[in-house]
């Protein structure tokens, strides 16, 4: 058995730090090095999860690239159990902007999936047989599996910055009996558009000012963001931390109420290191 199986999601990141966003305009500008790294959502909750001590299995697609190399070195740095199949289109992949407060924007490059499906249900179902929760992101691939999630103990995914409109969201929403979404584009109507998402548990972030918690037969909750243990460093994989954060509560016996807590103290420490890679101590086990 496995504690948490991550479906899709992995990618590198190409972080460059800069003076503010939005960026002024110029025809250049002198950067501290620009790195290439493991990232992207997958990623990031699985190894977040690796340093809650979870027992991790992820599965996805990945280039046969440079990029797909540094994705396979960082995960061989961890026990993160692994199934990869090569994606012709290479490897996802991200540009991130962080600003001297932590801040960031990415610009995203999906290398969208084509032809057959890269594993088959029997395979899938033998995986999500033996793990305790599966998480899965919102990649294409991933849409098409999700009718093998029904014989899963436990799902989450993550919505990101849906706008509650959009169909594309809507079939991962209906197959997890736990979802995260960004508020940012949701607003005002968060609260209508959880509604149509009932009976599920739903929390909606909200970064620095922290989440809310949308439980079955409970009114909302507010999940505020707690301190960092240090200076913000960058916030890229916060949100990711806050959903192994609550996953790994969840796993070991909290309520959801609590698990949101902690999965705060997750996320803020997160954000005190640069990158997804996290030394061991950073994230709190407790």
């Amino acid at each position: 058995m496995v504690d948490l199986l991550v479906i899709g999601g992995l990618g590198v990141d190409v972080r460059a730090r800069v003076p503010a966003l939005p960026l002024p305009a110029a025809d250049s500008l002198t950067v501290p090095p620009v790195e290439l790294r493991i990232g992207n959502t997958g990623a990031g909750v699985a190894l977040a999860a690796h340093a809650l001590g979870l027992r991790v299995t992820l599965v996805d697609v990945l280039g046969a690239d440079p990029a797909g190399d540094v994705v396979r070195a960082a995960l061989a740095r961890t026990s993160v159990r692994t199934l990869l199949v090569d994606a012709p289109a290479g490897t996802r992949r991200s540009v991130s902007l962080v600003d001297p407060d932590g801040r960031r924007m990415s610009l995203y490059d999906p290398r969208p999936w084509s032809g057959p499906a890269p594993f088959t249900d029997r395979e899938l179902a033998a995986l999500v047989a033996e793990a305790a929760h599966v998480h899965v992101s919102i990649m294409d691939w991933a849409r098409d599996a999700l009718p093998v999630l029904r014989g899963a103990t436990s799902v989450s995914t993550d919505l990101h910055d849906w706008d509650g409109e959009n169909d594309y969201h809507r079939p991962f929403a209906e197959a997890a009996d736990l979802v995260f979404v960004s508020g940012v584009k949701l607003g005002e109507r968060a609260g209508a558009v959880v509604a149509g998402l009932a009976p599920r548990t739903v929390l909606v972030t909200g970064g620095a000012a922290g989440a809310t918690l949308y439980a079955p037969a409970a009114p909302p909750t507010h999940v505020p963001a707690t301190a960092p243990p240090a200076p913000v460093v960058d916030t890229n994989g916060a949100g990711d931390a806050f959903a192994a954060g609550l996953i790994a509560a969840r796993l070991r016996g909290a309520g959801t109420r609590d698990a949101a807590r902690y999965a705060a103290r997750v996320a803020a420490a997160a954000c005190a290191h640069d990158g997804m890679e996290y030394p061991d101590g950073l994230l709190p086990r407790d």
